[in-house]
């Protein structure tokens, strides 16, 4: 999918209108108890209303953006940068520094620093991880008991990124450990940005303090990682060495705050963005067996009876429409804010400078007006011939611009490998105690998905 710049037109001041405020509000919460009630579907019919529309979180106005146009326009824009309730929600795990929460000359140079390990010319020596993991996965379910997908998802997920980009002895405890505190710090951070009453933050409840514990092992963590790098001398090719040894624009090594934040960066996504990608695909391989069934058969006619290697991926074509459609109607990051850093106007709306925007790819992305048949789930749509029939910037799971996500290519060769490789070897059904509906935090996935794998 190409991504080319757009904007909105320059209107004179007076000329611009003021965005309409959505209905629905409450005393001191406004709109924040309708996003913490059922979030999806009140983002979702915003657009009825019009194209930006103001939304009360507690004392603040928010404007939401609800076309693909103008949710592009922003994305591109040097007039909003990465800013506002989402990210001041995740600021106690992300930090200032690192590449996911900087602006500016920082940011810039920070993506020059870890660009290198997400070439397209790099992945494939991630490969070998990729299938042994996905591989591990197939192993471990031939006991037939019921499988916690969360668990599994988010194990396979942090398990590559560690492995891959920060090479080293990474044990199964360190890697649960990074995938319990991130499902606290996550759900934790969503209630505080649609209702930003900060001091209630701070009472000792069993809630906050759970939180507080997640955030402080969490940050443990990654202290310890890094000085096991340290300590054991190796510099092996990959992105932790590289931050280790990157310079400031003063050519003098970036201080420990920023490699701290850093590694928070790549963490981060490769467990929580990716492993809850990998249950929404379980789940819909579990509730539309036929896919698996294509699925499989696809990797019989391009892999035949060997193991399914990287080098496969590029054919499974049918494969990866299967991820991309997954993305289209289940996108990890759901909900995104930015900010504006001067007077500016969208769609005709007069956006003043300060404003915090708000918009969700899940509603973006669900869009009658972009999709035939929108919910449906349609592979298919994304086949050559018809994917040209989606809107621009309708379909943007990884964002635009400088704020695209780097690890893109590496995520869908990732996701396309796992899928490929255990829809070949299972089919799945629920099991006991299984709750497919969807879990709000910062990111979206199924509540609580327990599944059976049966063997093909």
């Amino acid at each position: 999918m190409t991504v080319e710049s757009v904007g909105t037109p320059n209107a004179p001041t007076t000329e611009l209108r003021e965005p309409p405020v959505a209905g629905g509000t409450l005393p001191l919460l406004g709109h924040g108890w309708r996003l913490v009630r059922d979030p999806l579907a009140f983002l979702s019919q915003l657009r009825d209303h019009g194209d930006v529309v103001r939304l009360k979180l507690g004392p603040k106005t928010v404007y939401a953006v609800t076309t693909p146009a103008l949710t592009g326009a922003v994305a591109l824009s040097p007039d909003y940068i990465i800013a506002g309730p989402l990210w001041e929600s995740l600021e106690s795990l992300l930090g200032k520094e690192g590449v996911a929460t900087a602006n500016g000359p920082l940011h810039r140079r920070q993506r020059r620093t870890i660009q290198p390990a997400f070439r397209l010319d790099a992945i494939p020596a991630y490969g070998p991880i990729m299938a042994e993991e996905a591989y591990a996965l197939v192993e471990r379910w031939r006991a037939g008991k019921p499988l916690d997908i969360t668990a599994e998802s988010f194990r396979a997920a942090v398990r590559v990124t560690a492995r891959c980009l920060m090479r080293g002895s990474y044990m199964d405890e360190r890697a649960d450990r990074i995938c319990t505190d991130l499902a606290t710090l996550f759900s934790g951070m969503y209630q505080r940005m649609v209702v930003p009453l900060g001091p209630l933050y701070k009472v000792p409840l069993p809630s906050n303090r759970e939180f507080n514990r997640a955030l402080a092992d969490l940050h443990v963590l990654v202290d310890e990682i890094i000085a096991d790098r340290r300590a054991s001398g190796q510099k092996p090719d990959d992105l932790l060495t590289a931050l280790l040894d990157a310079k400031d624009d003063n050519g003098d090594p970036i201080g420990e705050q920023e490699i701290h934040d850093q590694v928070i960066a790549i963490l981060t996504p490769g467990a929580e963005t990716v492993g809850s990608t990998v249950m929404s695909l379980l789940l819909v391989l579990t509730e539309h067996p036929e896919l698996g069934d294509k699925i499989r058969d696809e990797v019989k006619s391009v892999v035949g009876d060997r193991p399914v290697a990287f080098e496969d991926v590029r054919n499974l074509t049918y494969t990866a429409n299967v991820v991309t459609e997954t993305l289209r109607l289940y996108p990890a990051v759901w909900i995104l804010t930015r900010r504006a850093v001067a007077d500016t106007e969208l769609g005709g709306y007069r956006i003043p400078k300060g404003a915090d925007l708000i918009y969700s790819p899940f509603a973006i992305q669900r869009d009658r007006r972009s999709y035939e048949r929108n919910e449906d789930f349609d592979p298919d749509r994304w086949l050559p011939g018809r994917s040209k029939d989606v809107p621009k910037f309708a379909m943007s799971p990884f964002s635009v611009g400088n704020r695209k996500c780097p690890s893109d290519h590496f995520s869908m060769a990732e996701l396309t490998l796992i899928t490929a490789v255990v829809a070949g070897a299972y089919r799945f059904e629920h099991a006991s105690g299984s709750d497919a509906r969807p879990r709000i935090g910062i990111t979206l996935r199924p509540r609580r998905l327990m599944l059976r794998a049966l063997p093909r």
